[in-house]
């Protein structure tokens, strides 16, 4: 059971200020500026109407790389309402259901073993990373199997600053600043598509793992610096960032595709309303190709901040 929540939960998930980021055709606005200091890169809206601040969050910050979140609760406070990213509500029946299921989750079904579905390639390299770290990921479903790679080979979840949107939620409720979530998950669907993904649905997110632990732990630090210092294209590329959005739920097709849509139509629906709209989004989500900010660029918004491609 310990397994199946540590999965989930790596799932659901990266200096003092540098160089400052483009400001705004309004930038005698406040909560801009403000937000800007906080050292997270960000884009910024402006409409008719009002100001959307899309903040690009990635998740497990080292406190080794520092920024200023600080400054994000200030610019929250004084916003008028934030967006923050979808979260799966789970029952407790969802959690019975993964107590006595959770074998589907944890093991590759039936007898089956690592070598029926990956080529001779992908075996070997996992073989010789099992040997390397004294592990037996032959039974081990592919899912586990990379994201306790990434966990214990790279630790890239261990001595973490707060993530941009826990600062921010904390903030909101505080103020009781009105916030609101891209999307309410039902647990049950997200369970039912997590169950249903067959193996070789997993072996994308086994490939780009096994490449981040063959790069080493040093792109940990690299992915959160990059991110402090606004280099986003140096951020997307590199080998963690790849991995998670690689894995489920970013790579399925379903649950993923679903995730996207949500904050386009979400950001949509903040560019008609009025004052300052602070939204935390999954930096992946923005700046991948084709993704929110490639969109926003298409139907003509103005978009002020760091290159994304």
């Amino acid at each position: 059971m310990l397994k199946i929540v540590g999965l989930l939960g790596v799932a659901s998930l990266a200096i003092a200020p540098l160089a400052a980021q483009d400001a705004p055709a309004t930038s005698e606005n406040a909560i801009v500026v403000t937000a800007q200091r906080s050292g997270a890169p960000m884009w910024i809206v402006e409409t008719p109407t009002g100001t959307v601040i899309l903040v690009g969050e990635i998740r497990a910050i080292p406190k080794s790389v520092v920024w200023e979140p600080a400054r994000l609760e200030e610019a929250t406070r004084a916003a008028d309402r934030v967006i923050l990213g979808a979260r799966p509500k789970i029952s407790p029946g969802d959690i019975f259901r993964l107590m006595f299921s959770g074998g589907k989750l944890t093991k590759l079904p039936e007898k089956t073993v690592a070598g029926d579905y990956l080529d001779a390639a992908q075996l070997q390299r996992l073989e010789a990373l099992a040997a390397a770290h004294k592990e037996d990921y032959s039974r081990q479903s592919f899912l586990l199997t990379s994201f306790g790679m990434l966990r214990e080979e790279l630790r890239f979840n261990k001595d973490t600053a707060r993530d941009a949107s826990d600062v921010v939620k904390d903030a909101a409720e505080k103020a009781e600043v009105p916030l609101t979530r891209a999307a309410q998950l039902r647990g049950e669907d997200v369970i039912d598509n997590l169950f249903e993904a067959p193996p070789a649905a997993h072996i994308p997110c086994l490939v780009a793992a096994m490449d981040a632990v063959e790069a080493g732990p040093q792109i940990v630090e690299e992915r959160a610096t990059n991110w402090r210092r606004f280099k986003i294209p140096a951020v997307m590329a590199n080998p963690l960032e790849t991995a998670l959005g690689s894995c489920w739920p970013w790579a399925d097709e379903t649950l993923g595709s679903e995730l996207r849509t949500i904050w386009v139509d979400r950001i949509a629906e903040a560019s008609a309303a009025k004052g300052t709209t602070l939204a935390v989004v999954p930096l992946r989500v923005l700046a991948e190709e084709g993704g929110v900010l490639d969109q926003l660029d298409a139907r003509g918004f103005d978009i002020a901040g760091p290159p994304w491609k």
